[in-house]
């Protein structure tokens, strides 16, 4: 498949292209043409997550010389999540440009943010596996140049599981907080999921979503609208 297209968008050209064709192939794609589950992207994401988020932390560690860890992690949550990831991706129109199989096209596959955010994970752990990490990390300090600023700006997005977690800290108790799944609906291609927030032992809120992360993000916000008491 040519992505000579794709490599001119992102400024980066592979010397490996099978590297940049499995990070561009959704797993519906394989399911339709019996293609091996080892051929979509998913692997490469898992590999581009860490190092989005190892880029992103260097990053803020040598620009925020004067703040505690706190305040560098809750900065690095605004900028490595799937809504800074979604925005850059649609940018960068990944979403045109990936292999996917015609029911999850015709979902709306293409313009969903979890599948998008996704594929631009599996695109930088490509570009980690191609060119190495000084490669990787001068793409995602290009791309989220931005992001990054806005960040440090306080206009970034509202990252309502900070939030969340921080309201029920200044309680002044011990807080433990996870996010459990209650249940998945729909077929592979266009799951829904449902989870509730659960702080020590009690059921605050609950939220759903195309992805699980969107669905926790709903369930903090549900959270902060509803009172925490």
């Amino acid at each position: 498949m040519n992505n000579s297209g794709f490599e001119k968008t992102i400024a980066y050209t592979f010397k490996n292209k099978e590297l940049l064709t499995k990070a561009l192939t959704h797993s519906s794609y394989c399911r339709e043409h019996a293609v091996d589950i080892r051929g979509n992207n998913e692997r490469l994401e898992f590999l581009g997550d860490a190092f989005f988020d190892a880029v992103i932390s260097v990053e803020l560690y040598r620009r925020l010389e004067n703040v505690d860890e706190g305040k560098l992690t809750k900065t690095r949550a605004l900028i490595v999540c799937e809504k800074s990831l979604a925005t850059v991706g649609t940018r960068l129109n990944i979403g045109e440009h990936l292999n996917m199989g015609k029911g999850e096209e015709h979902s709306g596959g293409r313009q969903r943010e979890s599948i998008i955010a996704d594929a631009l994970e599996a695109v930088i752990g490509a570009i980690y596996l191609d060119g190495g990490y000084d490669e990787a990390a001068r793409f995602v300090s290009r791309e989220f140049a931005s992001t990054i600023d806005d960040a440090l700006a306080g206009k970034l997005f509202a990252d309502y599981k900070t939030q969340v977690q921080e309201a029920l800290q200044k309680r002044g108790q011990k807080t433990f907080i996870s996010y459990k799944l209650d249940r998945e609906e729909g077929p592979d291609h266009d799951k829904t999921f449902y989870v509730h927030l659960v702080c020590n032992g009690k059921t605050l809120g609950s939220g759903s979503g195309k992805s699980k992360k969107e669905a926790e993000q709903n369930a903090a916000r549900a959270t902060l609208e509803g009172g925490i008491k």
